[in-house]
């Protein structure tokens, strides 16, 4: 069995080697030595890249229940000058995956002293959170197909939240979001005679300026989730002042709490962008990155959350609005019968979450665990 000490000691580790999304081999090792004391019944690696899973079987029939954390960083450079600062430069654990991956591994201690009696339990290290493709990649990943749960569980600190204090709700919990790009193309011309070119620049106007009526035109289209658009970056032709522009590029943050929402945000945004460079001349290419479904929790995967929370004497609240930020764990939600995600507040004076200063609160450790081993207990039960 962990200890406390020993748990702080483990994240901070965690903390101090951190690595981007697509990159956690050396992380994912890490966890692998760890759990090697743990006995547990299996080990899967290597699913959707460096994931891990680890398989706890009860000795009677019953349902699967998966706990998920995360083993990615983020690429940001780290202005703490405690003594487990990163040791990477431009790279940082600013989300907290250290410590819900230390949260995952005092269940793994306590299960290998305390099998499941029904069923089993997964305890899941995804990688590539932070980019949207993690889950995406081990769900659809063969070798997860005999994982495939019943229940699947996460949590995500939550500065801004009484610390210790749990945020849950049914329904989405985590809204849908992507980035799109879309690259204008026309042709240069000396700036002269900038009329013997096609210059993208009225058009690249006329782009952002439809992006920003959107989430205005998806309510008039009779959908009632709120969305919202974000322009994150346009570009038009080079600094050269002898030279007329010939493309252009405009990036922007879609976000919904729904993912029929979503839905009618992409046609939108792609029928506009058409529409004007059609009108221009213009030859348009769009592509979507860091795309994430909205993550949706199950009214019995809320309720088993809100018995937990009872059960190990955890304050609550029941979110009146899903988180605007997204999460890749609406993966895993989508394929298990029933599940949720829920926020673990880190306090209300806490850094935010991607800020260059934020650390992890040690403290979460123990109610994260207790919430968790809670969860199991009722589905699975222990010896």
């Amino acid at each position: 069995m962990l200890n406390q000490d020993q748990l702080t000691q483990l994240r901070k580790n965690l903390h101090k080697h951190p690595e981007l999304s697509h990159q956690e081999r050396q992380t994912a090792q890490r966890i692998r030595t760890l759990f090697s004391d743990f006995n547990s019944d299996e080990v899967h690696e290597n699913l959707g890249g460096y994931g891990l899973a680890f398989v706890f079987n009860g000795s009677q029939p019953g349902p699967t229940t998966l706990i998920r954390s995360e083993l990615d960083a983020l690429p940001i450079q780290e202005i703490n000058d405690f003594a487990h600062r990163s040791i990477t430069d431009g790279v940082s654990h600013k989300c907290g995956h250290d410590g819900h991956m230390a949260i995952v591994s005092a269940l793994g201690a306590v299960l290998s002293q305390r099998k499941p009696v029904k069923g089993r339990v997964i305890l899941c290290f995804q990688p590539a959170e932070e980019t949207g493709a993690g889950a995406v990649d081990m769900v659809n990943d063969s070798r997860f197909a005999p994982l495939i749960p019943d229940y699947a569980f996460a949590l995500h600190n939550y500065p801004g939240l009484q610390r210790g204090k749990v945020a849950v709700k049914p329904g989405t919990f985590n809204c849908a979001s992507r980035g799109i790009v879309i690259q204008l193309k026309g042709k240069t011309s000396h700036a002269a005679h900038p009329e013997d070119g096609l210059s993208p620049a009225l058009a690249m106007c006329k782009v952002i300026e439809s992006l920003s009526q959107l989430p205005q035109a998806v309510k008039a289209q009779g959908i009632k989730d709120r969305c919202w658009v974000t322009v994150v970056h346009a570009k038009l032709g080079e600094v050269a002042f002898g030279t007329a522009p010939g493309e252009a590029v405009v990036m922007a943050t879609l976000r919904s709490e729904t993912n029929q929402g979503m839905q009618t945000l992409v046609d939108l945004a792609e029928h506009w962008a058409n529409t004007h460079t059609q009108q221009a001349g213009l030859q348009v290419a769009i592509h979507y990155d860091d795309v994430f479904q909205a993550s949706v929790n199950s009214e019995e995967g809320f309720q088993r959350v809100v018995t937990a929370c009872r059960n190990t004497d955890t304050h609550y609240q029941v979110m009146a609005d899903p988180m605007r930020w997204s999460e890749d764990f609406g993966q895993f939600t989508a394929v298990a019968k029933q599940g949720a995600m829920f926020a673990l507040g880190a306090g209300e004076l806490s850094p935010q979450l991607h800020n260059p200063d934020y650390d992890f609160d040690d403290s979460l450790i123990p109610v994260g665990k207790a919430l968790f081993l809670d969860l199991i207990k009722q589905i699975n039960e222990l010896t």
